[in-house]
């Protein structure tokens, strides 16, 4: 059974910094493409960042060189670096694993003065 628990969301201010983590289990996780994607109040779920099993990664526009995804196989962890944080970051952040149709409860990062 696919779990994925995300974690390390908060209250920021503007221009600062928050690293989400996400424990994922019941998966192959060393061959899992993973990602990261968030829904802000009142709009629907946007993709943010692929992972790929070997480290590469690919981002939303909107948060190029701001944001960075990394992994940990040996743990099944999965990371997002969010740097120079905006208030439009602001939303519910969720991983996810492509082959997979279970969602984990996500965490919230709230960018505001």
């Amino acid at each position: 059974q696919v779990q994925l628990v995300e974690s390390g969301g908060g209250l920021v201010q503007p221009g600062g910094s928050l690293r989400l983590s996400c424990a994922a289990s019941g998966i192959p996780f060393s061959e899992a493409i993973m990602t990261w994607h968030r829904q802000a109040p009142g709009k629907a779920r946007e993709w943010v960042a692929t992972i790929w099993p070997g480290g590469a990664t690919i981002y939303t526009n909107s948060v190029k060189g701001r944001f960075t995804g990394s992994r940990d196989n040996a743990k099944n962890m999965t990371y997002l670096q969010m740097n120079s944080l905006k208030p439009e970051d602001t939303a519910v952040y969720y991983c996810h694993e492509t082959e997979s149709t279970t969602w984990g409860q996500g965490t919230q990062v709230t960018v505001s003065s």
